[in-house]
């Protein structure tokens, strides 16, 4: 009976062993510089409530990248934002001023939508 014990500890362990490898399902993001990146800008309410707010989607960059350009695109827009599922979300509807703000910091930037 000690025996069959161990031998379930030990399966236990293999799996846990295999469910902790993370390394192997992990993808490096590349890090394209701004020139070579095609972003789409609009304005958005779904699942808002009514709250519009600005999107902006196709980032090929790392998170930190991403991190610093929601922080400079909030401290010009005088509002708030954030970063979701690699999409910028700045709050109410900032579409021209934000496409201007990322084509002097080199990105293509064109607005999706009316």
């Amino acid at each position: 009976m000690a025996s069959s014990n161990s031998q379930s500890s030990d399966k236990s362990f293999v799996y846990r062993e295999f469910g902790n490898d993370n390394a192997a399902t992990e993808r490096p993001i590349p890090e394209l510089p701004p020139q070579q990146q095609n972003l789409k800008v609009q304005a958005s309410r779904k699942g808002r409530k009514g709250k519009t707010v600005t999107v902006i989607s196709g980032f090929q960059a790392k998170p930190e990248t991403l991190a610093d350009l929601v922080k400079q695109l909030k401290t010009q827009c005088g509002t708030g934002g954030t970063l979701k599922d690699n999409e910028i979300e700045i709050q109410g509807e900032h579409k021209q001023k934000i496409v201007e703000i990322l084509t002097k910091l080199g990105y293509k930037a064109k607005i999706r939508g009316g």
